[in-house]
């Protein structure tokens, strides 16, 4: 069936770039998935993990945030930070971390809150990751 052109980018590296049935997504509102005929949409996206399923195969990412377009024959997700969740790091989650606590340190109003809820966000992935 994989008839979903899945491409995934950091800032870094192309990270895959695949045909697929399904790709679950972390968006800004909740978790939701992408499928072929799904209706356009752009989204943000926040810390999380992306899973991209090929028949019975899945692959996961762990992301830091970013934003996904989705077609009703594509999904492009360009991450923030991203890798392979097999290569998630605590070190990777530090660096994560503290550009998180920067971005609370330096805002204010409803910018904080979000910021707050981002680095709770984090928090939460990681402990759920066990790293």
């Amino acid at each position: 069936m994989a008839d979903l052109q899945v491409e995934l980018v950091s800032p870094e590296r192309r990270l895959d770039s695949l045909e697929a049935d399904v790709v679950e997504l972390p968006g800004s509102d909740g978790d939701f998935s992408a499928m072929p005929g799904h209706v356009p949409t752009a989204t943000t996206l926040r810390p999380g993990v992306v899973k991209i399923r090929v028949g019975s195969n899945v692959h996961e990412y762990v992301i830091a945030g970013g934003f996904a377009e989705i077609t009703a024959e594509s999904v492009s997700i360009m991450a923030e930070r991203a890798s392979p969740r097999e290569e998630a790091t605590k070190e990777m989650f530090a660096e994560v971390r503290a550009d998180a606590e920067a971005k609370v340190a330096s805002t204010e109003g409803l910018m904080k809150a979000e910021a707050e809820r981002e680095l709770n966000e984090i928090d939460g992935l990681q402990r759920a990751l066990s790293l």
